[in-house]
């Protein structure tokens, strides 16, 4: 890159910023368009970059620029190359009128296109604005930088149509989108960490690499309590499954964080887990959740990773404003998700499984290649207490208060024996294995290496 540039928005400077060594070729040659695009090996994957030139007119996009992401899809999908756009844009050149208009909706149809059949990653470093929103939000992954801000309509807009007084970071920076839009996948704390992050998130969808079976095991049993009443942060628990060393990324880990989903890897292979995390809302699924989820398994179906879920979920969440925010429709979405999902996929259930969110959480009915329990999980309609509480309700009402819990307690362990419990569960093929947590890691990478290699032949629609 040409050693005049100082400015720290300029293109060139923020691609060498990512890639191996700082080099990198240019696919067209540089113009003030307002958008460049390159070649060049991240992590010594090749790929194709294009970036906003926020140098010239705050990388506004107009017909050139348009057509310049237009060829770098282009050559990323006849070369089947993953791209990495580096928005910084105030949305469409005015002066170009309706026409940048029309040229942005070929953006959005070279994304739409290439959805599913390349990875496509963003990574925002500055306020992106208007039909520059869009371009993010139709990729696989959304990295935003401590200055990225993306809404479609900036503050001066929205005080002059609403009245309210907000000012960029609230609309549409990381305070905005890390627990309210879902939209941003990872709020780096830093403009180097959202580099990084960038680059570990291409090495993981673009060097798979192949499972190696014999992965050494440790003591799963210490990262979940024995009591299925006490909270735990699932998140040791997927790390110490996960390889040791290498790298492995959160997505949207502020939104619905009763959901977890991570891209790591094991036995050396890129793998998706998505694991209910206790120490929020208890784990149970609700409607964000779910379409969290849905999302994560349709992208890592439609990109042939293997997926491994682990399942420690009372229900789903109760209540007036779940049914009224799209909890069975939005819940639907992870049933579908997985349904049609033919990347290898394996559950284990650690604690519990009940209900509807057991069959959501990758059940047996559902495809998963193998279910996996630990020897004290409980698979059934509802904990066994609060169904014996349903069943024998007029029994326990006739008790004096002083016997109904000891009587619930027998009754449970009754009725554990009859319709709960991994053993039953076994019995019907719900679960296929009982297996130990000293033993867990080994049996869920051999499984999927033994599995078919198969990716998913659909798009990554945003859901």
């Amino acid at each position: 890159m040409s050693t005049t540039a100082i400015d720290p928005r300029d293109p060139e400077l923020r691609i060498a910023h990512l890639v191996d060594g700082g080099k990198f070729e240019f696919l067209i040659p540089r113009t003030s368009c307002g958008v460049i695009a390159v070649t060049g090996l991240i992590k010594g994957s090749k790929v194709v970059i294009f970036a906003s030139d926020a140098t010239i007119k705050s990388g506004a996009l107009g017909v050139d620029g348009s057509k310049v992401i237009v060829s770098a899809y282009k050559a990323a999908m006849g070369a089947q190359l993953p791209i990495i756009g580096i928005w910084h844009s105030g949305g469409a050149r005015l002066s170009d009128g309706v026409a940048s208009l029309d040229a942005f909706g070929e953006v959005f149809q070279s994304m739409i296109s290439a959805s599913g059949r390349i990875p496509q990653l963003s990574l925002v470093l500055g306020p992106t604005a208007g039909g520059g929103a869009y371009g993010p939000a139709l990729t696989d992954v959304v990295v935003l930088a401590p200055e990225g801000r993306i809404f479609v309509t900036g503050p001066e807009v929205v005080k002059s149509v609403t009245g309210e007084d907000i000012d960029m970071a609230l609309l549409g920076g990381p305070e905005a989108h890390k627990k309210n839009s879902g939209l941003a996948h990872i709020i780096a704390p830093t403009e180097q960490a959202a580099f990084d992050d960038v680059r570990d998130l291409t090495a993981l969808f673009a060097n798979q690499g192949f499972m190696n079976p014999n992965v050494k095991d440790i003591d799963l049993s210490t990262f979940v309590p024995n009591s299925t009443v006490r909270s735990y942060e699932v998140h040791p628990l997927v790390n110490a499954i996960l390889d040791q060393e290498t790298e492995h990324i959160e997505l949207l880990s502020m939104w619905a964080p009763n959901m977890t989903t991570v891209i790591g890897r094991l036995g050396g292979a890129t793998v998706g887990v998505i694991a209910n995390n206790p120490a929020h809302l208890a784990g149970v699924l609700d409607a964000a959740a779910g379409e969290k989820a849905a999302r994560f398994v349709r992208t890592c179906d439609a990109f042939g990773i293997p997926l491994i879920v682990i399942a420690d979920v009372q229900g789903f969440l109760p209540g007036a404003g779940q049914e009224w925010e799209g909890a069975v429709r939005r819940g639907a979405k992870l049933l579908h998700a997985f349904g049609e999902a033919v990347v290898p996929r394996v559950t284990l259930i650690t604690r519990r499984a009940y209900g509807g969110a057991y069959v959501a959480m990758n059940s047996k009915a559902l495809g998963a290649t193998r279910v996996f329990a630990w020897p004290d999980a409980e698979v059934s309609v509802m904990g066994a207490v609060a169904a014996v509480r349903v069943l024998h309700r007029r029994i326990l009402a006739n008790l004096p208060i002083e016997q109904r819990e000891s009587m619930e307690l027998e009754l449970a362990a009754e009725h554990e024996k009859i319709s709960g419990g991994v053993v039953r569960a076994i019995e019907i093929g719900a679960v296929d294995e009982m297996i130990v947590p000293t033993s867990t890691r080994s049996a869920l990478a051999k499984t999927i290496a033994a599995a078919p290699h198969r990716r998913g032949s659909h798009g990554n629609i945003p859901l």
